[in-house]
């Protein structure tokens, strides 16, 4: 499979231009946030999951691996209302993600209780920081999907494993 348009083709066209800078809110978020490394790979994996984004799947899957995360919270993201494995903070979060990605399902987009519970683990800031990966993720997932990009090629850079 291979995709439709690369919205990088032209650096100089809009798009390129526009979706470059998604991924530079994103960075900013991924490098400069308290909310823990490992829950924001959770809610990238997860969202992209949803979204049937199959790139981005890949890539969080991969550079969740790449800094350390264990396989069965990899693989149990997508049943993560029925795992262990995961902290309530980290189930808080999922849940908020969850319904910030299902909103065309999901009247009344996220719910105050899910609102409440993450709001008991994470301060304003890390809140803050969620609901924009989390719009920036359904973003980009979007794009991803529209151009068809395909998922299995996507190698983790090697400075991941020190990721924060």
């Amino acid at each position: 499979m291979t995709a439709r348009l690369n919205l990088f083709g032209n650096p100089d066209g809009t798009a390129a231009k526009a979706a470059g800078h998604f991924g530079t809110a994103s960075k900013t978020i991924l490098q400069e946030s308290r909310l823990p490394a490992a829950t924001q790979k959770l809610v990238l994996l997860r969202a992209s999951q949803i979204n049937g984004d199959a790139y981005a799947t890949d890539v969080w899957t991969k550079n969740a691996a790449a800094a350390g995360e264990r396989t069965d919270r990899i693989n149990l993201v997508s049943a993560w209302r029925e795992s262990t494995v995961f902290t309530d903070a980290e189930r808080a979060a999922l849940d908020l993600a969850e319904q910030g990605t299902d909103i065309a399902y999901a009247a009344g987009g996220v719910g105050d209780e899910a609102w409440a519970e993450a709001a008991r683990h994470y301060d304003q800031d890390q809140l803050a920081d969620l609901v924009v990966l989390t719009a920036l993720i359904n973003a980009t997932n979007r794009m991803s999907v529209i151009v068809r990009l395909p998922g299995g090629d996507y190698v983790p850079a090697p400075d991941l494993a020190n990721d924060k």
